[in-house]
Parts: structure tokens; sequence; C-alpha cells
């Protein structure tokens, strides 16, 4: 249950519609269903927004089938599944909706929230070996109810790719800049931007970019002001603040 969800049950018992009993009955069912495998947050959505998303890694197809369908009989409309095999992809049972992004290796079951954000959230890669963590980060915001705009392989070796997309970046309300190697496109994208950059570094690079450190020391070192950072290859974790800070009014 979120808040929106909330306010639709507490207008149903004003109006009528719902007895205080009902209501009563469909708040007893959270705030925690334990089904053996997990202790599953129903009441995340009404504390943050966005109900508990699944962490596929390290799980089961079947673990994975299970919880997302006990979410889902519990009312849940909106379920993320992050980092899921194409294996456990085709093992799902399909009797709810689903849909499978196999670049970003998201599932979403139910259907994405209707785009009500009032700016746009920017993509944009160093390079095309970031185009998964990057289309983690983009699917998870268009799941949440962002416009996403996307700009791929426009690293720091051609600094003119990037920069022929300047309209894009002055225009975003949020920009998520994705590099592996050295890491620099988030200082440079953060110093052309008017509007938060969420840098994410990757895993990608020859021996001396240590699986994605030497890149997340130089975003966390970033001159640029106004750059966060998330961790190593989090694009789901990116998406997720994007969708937070173009969703603030004001």
């Amino acid at each position: 249950m979120n808040k929106e969800e909330l306010k639709e049950l507490l207008n149903k018992v004003q109006s009528g519609e719902k007895s205080v009993d009902e209501a009563v009955m469909e708040l007893r069912l959270g705030p925690i269903q334990d089904i053996d495998i997990a202790q599953l947050d129903m009441h995340r959505g009404l504390r943050q927004g966005i109900g508990e998303v699944i962490y596929g890694a390290g799980k089961t197809p079947e673990q994975i089938d299970r919880i997302a369908h006990a979410m889902w009989e519990a009312g849940q409309k909106m379920i993320l599944v992050t980092r899921m095999s194409q294996k456990a992809a085709d093992h799902f049972t399909k009797d709810i909706p689903f849909e499978y992004f196999e670049e970003a290796r998201i599932a979403v079951v139910g259907q994405m929230i209707e785009k009500d954000a009032p700016g746009y959230v920017l993509v944009i890669t160093a390079g095309t070996s970031d185009i998964p963590v990057a289309e983690e980060a983009a699917v998870t915001a268009e799941a949440l109810g962002n416009e996403v705009h996307r700009v791929y392989d426009a690293g720091v070796a051609g600094i003119h790719r990037l920069l022929k997309h300047t309209d894009d970046i002055l225009n975003a309300r949020v920009i998520i800049a994705i590099a592996g190697m050295e890491g620099a496109l988030a200082s440079v994208v953060g110093g052309l931007a008017d509007c938060p950059v969420i840098a994410v570094p990757t895993s990608v690079g020859y021996g001396t970019a240590f699986g994605g450190m030497t890149a997340l020391l130089a975003m966390l070192n970033s001159c640029a002001s106004g750059v966060s950072v998330v961790n190593i290859d989090n694009g789901f974790g990116a998406g997720y603040l994007a969708s937070m800070i173009n969703h603030m009014k004001g």
C-alpha cells in the first residue's frame, strides 16, 4: 500500500463505500508478511512512496517467483525485480503482468507508474560497454514514473560527442552520468549542468581500473559541484535516486 492507496481507502470509508471494519482488515494485512523465505515489507510504499523491490541476484528462480506473486497478491501493483537472469525470467509464472528487460536485467511485474514527474532524467554513458548499467538506471527511472532521455557513448575521449547534446544536458532536471575507465565523464557533465548529477562508476576498464575502483575514487574526488556518487555498477540506485529528485516539488 502506498500513500495514494491509503487516501483512496480513507475516502471510501468517508463516503460509506467501505466500512471501518473492512478498512481495518485491509490495514491489518501489513506491515510484514512472512512467507518463510522472506519477510515482505508491505508498508514500504506507504513510508517511502515506492513499494519493496526484489533483488534477484543470489535468489533462485523459484524464490523470485514466489516472492513476486506474494507481493502481487497482497496488492502491490508494480514490482521491480533487479539483477534478474534470463533463466529466472523464463521460469517466472506469467499468470500476472510481467515484462523482462534483458539488457537492464530488470523485470516489471504489473504496470510501470504513469509518467508524473515535472522534468526528465538524462542518462549518459561514456562508452557502449556501460550501457547495461545505464539501462538498469533508465528502466528503473521509467518504471517509477519518469520520462528518460538516453545519450550513449559520449565519453571524454571524444568530447565533441558529448557537447552536441548540450541542450539535453542544460534542460534535464537530473542527470545520471555513467563511466568506467578513469570516470572523467561525471566531472565534465557536472561542470556543464545546473541540476543534480548522479555519478555511477562501472567495472569497465583494463587492469588498473581495479573493477571500477579507479572510476569510483575519481568521481568521489570530482571538482565539479553538485555531483553525488553511488556504488560501482549500481544503476538501480542511481535510477531510484534520480526519480526521487525528479518528483520533488518546487
